[in-house]
């Protein structure tokens, strides 16, 4: 047996899977947590690695690393770390954004130029911020690169490399030509800085110092459409600490509504992505409010047909789609007849998929097939998620085998590098079909007065 490992280098842990390279099969896997913050030491993150592979690595022939999207990772020109990394959930750059969408001419050239967007969560308004706030620190940088490129790079020891599919959230690179845009970069930070070399989807980029080989890693979102093996209308949703609707296609997207992100995937297709601050956490968050466990507040939010006319707009951390970074959560409808924590249970579930169900409407109207919602992630276990996900998605909706869908989109690129060839080897997912139901168009419809009477309160410029 040959044996890879995949890296998910992500916001709340480091998790590693040794995999057969023949099959995708799980061999070992291991852990470790890391604090709970938008900008962490870059440091964390090597001990949590150092953590979770101890023991795991005997036998491994390739690795690849799927990390976080979007962070800051700055340098000096020793390759020294200056300032913690300012992560993708970290949204003091919003103003940011707002000032290079407008320096540029607006949305639509943003779209045109890189496929996005701004938001606060793209590596290049972080630029724009630090250069602004923190002068000093900044004039000391010389390169910037992403997590995932950090990891990888200190587990070679050699030059700085990327992939197309982490690049493509950066802001200064265009997924439809392949290239950085580092007169946007310039822009941005005033100055020039050193990126990371863009390897090829199935290049071998180094070897660590016990000889495993490395790929080049991607982002998280593109390892996990590697660690699916997505078919053609699937599109999956993810339901982590964000929320993450994407699918495969063949052609680049740019969306001036700034609502999907024009990502490239790991293989040399693209990714058209949209993503919400807010997924699993309004589950727990509203649990905790309620003062219980989450299997109780699962039994109090099946214990009833409806929310009664309850409708929680789940926008607690902020939120990204829409843009609107410094909102709050706002629950709508509240009566003496339905003021129980059964409707307010309710209402939390349906609050969280039909926002993510506004990300899966978007790659509908770019014109992606949408057939079949794969479910995953953390909060996809949910009994009350699974129940009510299929009539919000108002499409069949499955749910794969429980896995770390990072982790194993990252080590499928090292078995592809490993072996070489056209494509990355065959390594099927089972997935589990849901009961099906008709659309719940009355809740959509609800939740959706709610968040467009919202918005003026929420966005005073709207």
């Amino acid at each position: 047996m040959t044996l890879v490992a995949g890296v998910d280098c992500s916001t709340q842990s480091t998790k590693v899977l040794v995999c057969d390279a023949a099959t995708g099969e799980v061999v070992r896997t291991g852990s470790a947590p890391h604090p709970d913050a938008t900008e962490v030491d870059p440091q964390i993150w090597w001990e949590a690695y150092l953590k979770a592979s101890d023991g795991l690595l005997d036998g491994v022939s390739a690795m690849a690393v799927g990390g976080q999207q979007h962070g800051m990772v700055a340098l000096d020109d020793a390759g020294a770390v200056i300032r913690p990394a300012l992560l993708w959930n970290d949204t003091r750059s919003a103003s940011s954004a707002a000032a290079l969408t407008a320096e540029l001419g607006g949305p639509k050239a943003w779209a045109d130029a890189v496929g996005l967007v701004l938001v606060a969560s793209f590596t290049i308004t972080k630029l724009r911020w630090f250069a602004e706030h923190e002068p000093e620190l900044a004039q000391r940088a010389a390169s910037v690169m992403l997590p995932h490129d950090w990891l990888t790079q200190r587990l070679s020891g050699g030059a700085a490399v990327t992939d197309r599919g982490d690049a493509s959230g950066t802001g200064y690179f265009s997924a439809a030509t392949g290239e950085y845009r580092l007169d946007l970069l310039r822009k941005a930070f005033g100055r020039e800085l050193a990126v990371p070399r863009i390897a090829k989807p199935a290049e071998q980029i180094g070897e660590t110092p016990d000889g495993i080989v490395l790929a080049a890693g991607t982002g998280d979102n593109m390892a996990a459409a590697l660690g699916l093996s997505l078919q053609p209308g699937d599109v999956v949703v993810s339901l982590g600490t964000s929320g993450a609707m994407f699918a495969e296609a063949d052609q680049p997207t740019a969306d001036p509504s700034g609502l999907v992100a024009g990502f490239a995937d790991a293989t040399g297709k693209f990714l058209p992505l949209v993503c919400t601050l807010n997924a699993a956490r309004v589950l727990t968050a509203v649990a905790d409010l309620l003062g219980v466990d989450i299997n109780r507040f699962t039994e109090l939010a099946l214990s009833v047909p409806d929310s009664g006319g309850l409708v929680l707009l789940p926008y607690l951390d902020g939120e990204r789609t829409p843009d609107l970074p410094l909102s709050r959560g706002l629950i709508n409808g509240l009566t003496r007849h339905n003021a129980s924590p059964a409707t307010l249970a309710r209402a939390a579930v349906e609050g969280m998929l039909c926002g993510l169900a506004d990300g899966v409407d978007p790659l509908r109207e770019l014109g992606l097939p949408v057939r079949r919602v794969l479910l995953i992630g953390g909060a996809a276990a949910s009994p009350a998620v699974q129940a009510l996900a299929p009539a919000i998605f108002g499409v069949p909706v499955a749910l794969p085998a429980p896995g770390e869908y990072v982790a194993r989109g990252a080590a499928r690129q090292a078995a592809w590098a490993l072996a070489g060839g056209a494509q990355p080897p065959e390594w099927p997912i089972p997935a589990h079909d849901l009961p099906t139901a008709a659309p719940a168009l009355e809740v959509r419809a609800a939740y959706a007065a709610v968040r467009d009477g919202a918005l003026p309160l929420l966005n005073p410029s709207v």
